[in-house]
């Protein structure tokens, strides 16, 4: 059964697979609550909403922090996980008045939090499985010029774009490959997904922090959905397209596991 801790939700099940929404999370500490200088749908807009019901369908052990990134992002390196100017934040001016240090020192203190749970986490699935992947589920928003603006040339702007500019890329190939070989060929409707590597995003802090520690034991596919779900501007999900895109995700997992096995996990 999740657990509700204070900053995430946490389930440890079966299995050599972890999932994460790391910026599906919305909630925000009272005190940064009465700073704050946008408003709930702009938050949202650059959150990943609804991520985080994926994980589920990718793996029993899951962590999905609760806190909205704009109290700390964990996704960036400590010195920059909490936002404090525009350009920490896409342009916004999220806060009315600076945060004290007090504050950020309790942001921090989640932030400390989560990747001590996290790493006690990989800590236990390494010594049970030997070799584990981590699904790191995002989305990203690609109708930035307004809601009644065209979107953004599809050819910049992948379906899925998979990160993986952290890990060592030549070690964990056969994982990647068979991961992005099984995305594109699940019978997507409306024709196969758009699936690319390092188009749109490299991969950040989360996945650099894991093949750091846990190098040629843990992989982490960092994947980015373009919000071809959703109404990016307005939240409104499409719930057809967005079970759709959690099935065809359900569908690498299979490979995944088979191929943790002959790179020596059991």
């Amino acid at each position: 059964m999740p657990r509700e801790e204070q900053f995430w939700t946490e389930t440890e099940g079966k299995g050599p697979l972890l999932a994460t929404a790391l910026h599906a999370g919305h909630e925000m500490r009272p005190e940064l609550a009465a700073i704050c200088a946008i408003d709930d749908a702009t938050r949202r807009r650059e959150e990943d909403a609804y991520t985080d019901r994926w994980t589920p369908l990718l793996a029993e052990n899951r962590i999905n922090p609760r806190r909205t990134r704009f109290e700390v992002d964990l996704n960036r390196p400590r010195d920059e996980a909490v936002y404090l100017t525009p350009a920490d934040s896409w342009g916004l001016q999220v806060w009315r008045r600076p945060p004290t240090a007090a504050m950020i020192a309790r942001s921090l203190a989640e932030y400390d939090a989560f990747y001590e749970r996290l790493r006690r986490m990989l800590d236990r699935l390494v010594a049970r499985h030997h070799k584990v992947a981590i699904y790191e589920v995002h989305s990203y928003n690609h109708r930035r010029h307004g809601p009644h603006a065209p979107p953004e040339d599809p050819a910049l702007n992948p379906d899925v774009n998979l990160g993986t500019g952290t890990m060592d890329r030549d070690y964990w190939a056969p994982l990647v490959e068979r991961f992005m070989d099984d995305l594109r060929h699940h019978d997507f409707p409306g024709g196969p997904l758009d699936v690319r590597e390092n188009v749109k995003f490299h991969g950040r802090y989360f996945p650099y922090w894991v093949h750091q520690h846990y190098p040629e034991t843990v992989c982490v596919l960092s994947i980015e959905v373009k919000k071809f779900f959703m109404d990016e501007w307005s939240g409104k999900v499409d719930e057809e397209k967005f079970a759709a895109v959690g099935e065809a995700l359900r569908s690498t997992v299979a490979g995944v596991e088979e191929v943790l096995k002959q790179l020596g996990g059991y």
